[in-house]
């Protein structure tokens, strides 16, 4: 019963004209949006820039490290110099010796002593 009272309604019912449908298009959503990928853009570069600074902040801590070493080395080269040259410097000054060589080139020496000298600092 219920069925036919539709029927009859639809069949009594004035045709209306066609509706006009419009098309709407839906935009997909992203998964990440404008301003998420911007922040992860600005968070990825600044990594990147401070992963180089400090790449770069190494290398020149070890070539510094190693120019230091290479100061030292020669340093110490040159201390050992150093200590070799003082040590000629007092065996050459030896009284004995000065008067070897005196003696040698004809010169006489009365019973003077010799005496080492010294430096004086003004």
């Amino acid at each position: 019963m219920n069925t036919n009272h539709a029927r009859r309604w639809n069949e009594s019912a004035p045709h209306k004209q066609p509706v006009e449908r419009k098309v709407i298009r839906v935009k997909k959503q992203s998964w990440i949006t404008k301003g998420e990928k911007i922040l992860y853009s600005l968070v990825g570069s600044l990594l990147v820039a401070s992963s180089l600074y400090m790449v770069s902040f190494s290398s020149t801590t070890d070539s510094l490290n190693r120019e230091i070493q290479t100061l030292e080395s020669q340093v110490q080269h040159q201390k050992i110099e150093n200590e070799g040259l003082a040590f000629e410097i007092k065996e050459l000054s030896k009284p004995e010796r000065i008067t070897k060589i005196a003696k040698e080139n004809g010169l006489k020496i009365k019973d003077a002593e010799v005496r080492q000298a010294k430096v004086l600092n003004n």
